[in-house]
């Protein structure tokens, strides 16, 4: 969805972010307000990004710690961890 050239994004949009590297709880306070779980050599990081500027800020924090990004999915809407939904990514549609 655009508005005045810029991608518009819905509020509370829930994101599912992969880092290489299983990454110690004292990263935890660069993801405030998001979960984060190690998996098989990996960090999963979910949780509601706000809107695009969130989003960026988040990956530009992964950046800076020096982390390999290995993938950003967004999720069903009953994924927030507070619904306690899914939290597979979306299937993308034929």
């Amino acid at each position: 969805m655009e508005s005045g050239g810029k991608q518009m994004m819905h509020k509370g949009t829930v994101y599912r972010i992969v880092v290489q590297s299983e990454l110690s709880d004292r990263y935890a306070v660069a993801f405030e307000g998001m979960e984060m779980e190690t998996k098989s050599g990996d960090t999963v990081i979910t949780g509601e990004v706000i809107d695009q500027s969130h989003l960026y800020g988040i990956l530009s924090r992964i950046n800076g710690l020096g982390l390999k990004l290995v993938s950003v999915q967004t999720l069903p809407e009953d994924a927030h961890p507070s619904a306690g939904g899914n939290r597979e990514p979306k299937e993308p549609k034929p």
